[in-house]
């Protein structure tokens, strides 16, 4: 009697690894199947207009659990982003995207030109240690599509 508990036993705990695998596998392929998308923004006259396209984005996937944006940004736009001098506007954009799941990086190789740090940014920011255009192309190998207003 005892091997035959022992035996239930396994079974049950086969088949709970078991259904707790395939709801794991569904979880990634849904994920998988998400539209991914990187927007690219170097230029400072641009910042508003992408900021919108990204609201714009999200609100036609019908929400930001519909789609994964990554903004990437180089150059002189990322002068839009130090936490010192941003506009109040879009300081509170990039605060709301990024609660949303946005995922913004800044290029490490601008950052070292403007002499900031992560902290010199507004919150939200992760670094693109080799550079913004490397993690564009990176993120395009991963089937992102690219966008560039």
């Amino acid at each position: 009697m005892h091997r035959r508990n022992i035996l239930m036993g396994t079974f049950t705990v086969a088949g709970a690894l078991i259904a707790a695998a395939a709801k794991g596998a569904r979880a990634n392929a849904a994920e998988a199947d998400k539209p991914k998308v990187v927007y690219h923004l170097c230029d400072l006259d641009k910042v508003g207009f992408v900021l919108g396209n990204i609201k714009n984005h999200f609100e036609g996937m019908g929400g930001p659990d519909k789609v994964t944006i990554e903004l990437v940004v180089h150059g002189p736009a990322l002068k839009a982003f130090h936490a010192a001098s941003a506009n109040a506007d879009v300081a509170r954009r990039l605060g709301d995207f990024s609660n949303a799941g946005l995922t913004a990086q800044a290029c490490g190789n601008t950052m070292r030109t403007q002499n900031v740090t992560l902290k010199d940014l507004l919150p939200g920011f992760g670094i693109a240690e080799r550079g913004g255009v490397v993690r564009i192309a990176e993120l395009q190998s991963l089937g992102y599509a690219y966008l560039r207003p």
